[in-house]
């Protein structure tokens, strides 16, 4: 199958996504196969909480949206512009996915299949359903596909390459198992934010969006601050009231509830406004419901400290006041060319 279309299917599917969000859901005239897989999609999209609590409505449509805005012809043309897939021998690609934000493993997915190798899934058991059905789409739109992906429940055998996700600990067990196989093997990451003080409110309500969307899961939510010494949280706190429903969320609220009782009990001072705290702390990685900070005295301290803990940040957000930061409200928003662990996906694919 040619190249382009695969892209074509991808497009596609991106049609097919974009006919659903939180408020509006209704099919499109120029949609294929609605009459297959429409309403079965409406169907699990309602059912996600019941596989998985954290997987509300409003956060399953949030993921499905964000595929269904990079999933142009245009967004796909500008990443893969920097290749050359002419001269790619196909190969087995085994996947090991994550599953603490909805299709969080999509773009692995997306990049094996268009740099023309077949796909073999093994998806969390916390995320089972959404990718193997938007599969069954793809599979649809063009029936080659079917000798191209493949779900396995057990283990991975028969592969040329792996992708591997999971924390620190599971990083250290798929580097053993798979150190004779080549592979990109992802650990546990976070995002931080760096303010000075002069955000405006609707930065700061932006903020919000990076530290809550997917209740704050994803290795892309901010879950530490750097604070210039006497910064003053009465507007932070002002900007992010819109997120109060949060705690109407009953896993949510039992982390909020632990992971105060938690700090409070190791007397530790917290700033609390009923469904965040945040605490001083030199950790970038911070409890559900909470977010660590720190305060710095000049910026290029928080440049040397950011270059030494590159390897576990994943993104920085700032007014641009440190390098490669982007902007407040866009880290749940990546681009397609923007690769997690700044690893590029494409390449390693491409050069097997």
């Amino acid at each position: 199958m040619m190249q382009i279309d695969k892209k074509k299917c991808f497009v596609q599917l991106g049609k097919f996504l974009s006919q659903f969000s939180k408020n509006d859901a209704h099919q499109k005239a120029d949609v294929l196969h609605n009459d297959l897989f429409f309403n079965p999609f409406l169907d699990l999209i309602q059912l996600s909480q019941s596989h998985n609590g954290w997987y509300t409505p409003e956060q399953v449509y949030f993921a499905i949206q964000s595929w269904a805005e990079a999933l142009t012809e245009e967004n796909l043309n500008t990443w893969l512009a920097d290749y050359d897939l002419s001269n790619v021998k196909p190969k087995t690609i085994g996947l090991i996915l994550a599953g603490n934000i909805p299709l969080v493993g999509f773009h692995d997915f997306l990049s094996v299949l268009i740099s023309g190798h077949q796909v073999l899934v093994k998806t969390s058991s916390n995320d089972q359903h959404l990718l193997p059905f938007l599969a069954k789409y793809l599979m649809a739109v063009e029936p080659e596909l079917k000798n191209k992906i493949t779900f396995v429940e057990g283990k991975l055998e028969n592969f040329d390459g792996v992708i591997a996700t999971g924390s620190n600990n599971t990083a250290r067990y798929f580097e053993f198992y798979f150190k004779d196989k080549p592979s990109i093997i992802r650990k546990s990451r976070n995002s931080i934010a760096v303010l000075n003080g002069h955000e405006t409110k609707e930065q700061l309500v932006a903020l919000g969006e990076d530290i809550f969307r997917y209740f704050g899961l994803g290795c892309r939510n901010v879950s530490k601050l750097f604070v210039p010494k006497g910064y003053d949280f009465s507007s932070f706190f002002e900007a992010i009231f819109e997120y109060q429903d949060v705690i109407h969320y009953e896993k949510y609220a039992n982390n909020y509830d632990y992971n105060k009782a938690v700090f409070l009990m190791s007397n530790f001072k917290l700033l609390d406004n009923g469904f965040l705290t945040i605490k001083e702390d030199l950790s970038h990685a911070s409890p559900i419901s909470s977010v660590f900070y720190e305060y710095y005295d000049n910026l290029d301290e928080v440049q040397k400290r950011l270059n030494v803990d590159q390897e576990i940040i994943q993104c920085i957000v700032s007014n641009d006041l440190v390098q490669n930061s982007i902007a407040f409200g866009t880290t749940q928003k990546p681009k397609l060319w923007d690769y997690a662990d700044n690893v590029d996906t494409m390449a390693f694919l491409i050069n097997l």
